[in-house]
């Protein structure tokens, strides 16, 4: 469509998004969401004793999801206000009920309420979708749990851990993430039935002064929308703290798929282990040999993204004035969608990156026979004591060969040789024999491979109980 294509769309819906979560920040949620709320709010008033009729609430019923766009722009256009224009919609095609329509409520009562029932569902899309990462990496920490693999601190040369063990710590993350997600998603409440500016005036205006009924009518509207609890106090909005509580921990999930996608983008370089590459997929448009890791690198891209959002609703609630100012509304209409947009797309690229990771054995091989021997020389030097020897004498001979195989892996560029000079010198005939088992690198990855089956075992896999169900099939990135 070429009207589409002469305007700006935001890329995270037309180019990466899902489409559960696309809709989910749809115009057509949101205002469908204002008309149920209108019917929760008629059917409880009805039920305390307003003079509602079922006729009226059966037509309302009837004409939820049957919205007039056009005429519903048109109306904005006219009232400069988005709530009434819909309050005009909704009316036009309920003329029996248009008179109880958003009776005693403000517009927060909509908008508010709307937005926590968003977030919520925004919750529930993302938590199996990061269950089903956690589970992907789970499979493949099991998997590679005994494989030695080269360590690293400060990106030199460490000592070993294993190919599982390392996942393990990006499945730590995402764990604490889980848990971050389920909690935010659990403390939030509804806003409830509270008028203009918190107190809820024209409700107990409307009851006559019975303020038990006003209490009835907010927790009948509460359960209504599926919440528990409802905010106790409010101002005309619900605190904006909450927003800032919603999307830190978005920001921190941002921030641990930043770190693992830049693992794996090391990891690419060293030859380890590879994301996923289709048969037919270019790595350069220069460099035909190149292979790219294009998808983590997509993640931490938007992590970015994700990570910085955090300081719209940071500074939006240090800015509302006493019972509420509305420069929050434009901020938030931006900042709460992309929030959820994006870690839907970098959980579902994550997720296709996790079921193809591919490692290479033998590039992890040749890169811990190249550090192994300098590890080695501690075994060795106690092996020597066994056989007989003197520690400070073993200890000066090592020195000297390893400086010597230093010399040539860092002057000349060749291998480490270090093991072959300590075969060659006579002083450690003794021990040349234990040699071969004094250098296996299992023996050097300490308790790694019971970490992870411990891990994996007892806070892993029953983290990932609720989710059973909802685990799936692989997952095909659409760009």
């Amino acid at each position: 469509d070429e009207d589409v294509m002469a305007r700006y769309r935001s890329p995270l819906v037309s180019r990466y998004a899902s489409a559960e979560m696309a809709y989910n920040f749809s115009e057509r949620k949101k205002f469908g969401t204002w008309r149920r709320l209108w019917l929760y709010l008629a059917q409880a008033e009805k039920s305390l004793g307003l003079p509602i009729t079922d006729e009226q609430i059966r037509e309302m019923e009837a004409n939820l999801d049957n919205i007039d766009f056009k005429m519903a722009a048109e109306e904005e256009k006219k009232l400069r206000h988005d709530v009434m224009a819909h309050v005009h919609t909704f009316a036009h095609c309920c003329p029996k009920a248009a008179a109880i329509i958003h009776l005693g409520a403000t517009s927060c009562y909509v908008g508010d309420n709307t937005d926590l029932i968003v977030l919520r569902d925004g919750f529930n899309l993302l938590l199996p979708k990061l269950a089903r990462v956690i589970s992907r990496l789970a499979d493949f920490a099991e998997k590679y749990a005994d494989m030695p693999a080269l360590g690293f601190t400060h990106y030199q040369p460490a000592q070993l851990t294993t190919v599982g063990k390392r996942c393990c710590l990006w499945i730590q993350d995402l764990c604490m993430d889980l848990q971050n997600l389920e909690r935010a998603r659990d403390d939030l409440r509804f806003r409830g039935v509270k008028g203009t500016t918190g107190t809820q005036a024209s409700f107990l205006q409307l009851f006559e002064g019975d303020h038990s009924k006003v209490e009835e009518l907010d927790r009948l509207v509460t359960a209504k929308a599926g919440f528990k609890r409802a905010y106790m106090v409010t101002g005309q909005t619900y605190s904006r703290k909450v927003d800032i509580g919603v999307l830190a921990v978005l920001a921190s999930l941002g921030a641990s798929i930043h770190k693992i996608c830049t693992d794996i983008r090391l990891l690419a370089n060293l030859k380890e282990i590879e994301e996923p590459f289709e048969k037919d997929q270019i790595g350069s448009s220069a460099m035909p040999y190149k292979r790219n890791p294009m998808r983590s690198e997509r993640c931490c891209s938007l992590a970015r993204h994700l990570m910085t959002l955090v300081m719209d609703p940071l500074q939006t609630a240090a800015v509302q004035w006493f019972e509420r100012t509305l420069d929050d509304s434009a901020n938030r209409r931006v900042c709460l969608a992309e929030a959820f947009l994006t870690a839907d797309i970098i959980l579902s690229t994550l997720q296709n990156i996790s079921e193809g990771l591919v490692v290479y054995p033998k590039v992890i091989e040749r890169r811990i026979r190249q550090e192994l021997p300098f590890m080695a020389t501690e075994n060795i030097i106690m092996a020597m004591v066994k056989a007989g020897g003197n520690r400070q004498d073993c200890h000066e001979k090592i020195r000297v060969l390893s400086q010597q195989a230093a010399a040539v892996v860092k002057q000349e560029g060749g291998d480490n040789d270090f093991i072959a000079r300590v075969r060659a010198d006579s002083y450690f005939s003794p021990i040349h024999k234990q040699l071969e088992s004094l250098l296996d690198p299992s023996s050097f990855t300490g308790r790694a491979p019971q970490q992870v089956a411990k891990f994996l075992k007892e806070e892993v896999r029953p983290a990932l109980i609720p989710y059973q169900s909802k685990m799936g099939g692989k997952i095909e990135l659409a760009l």
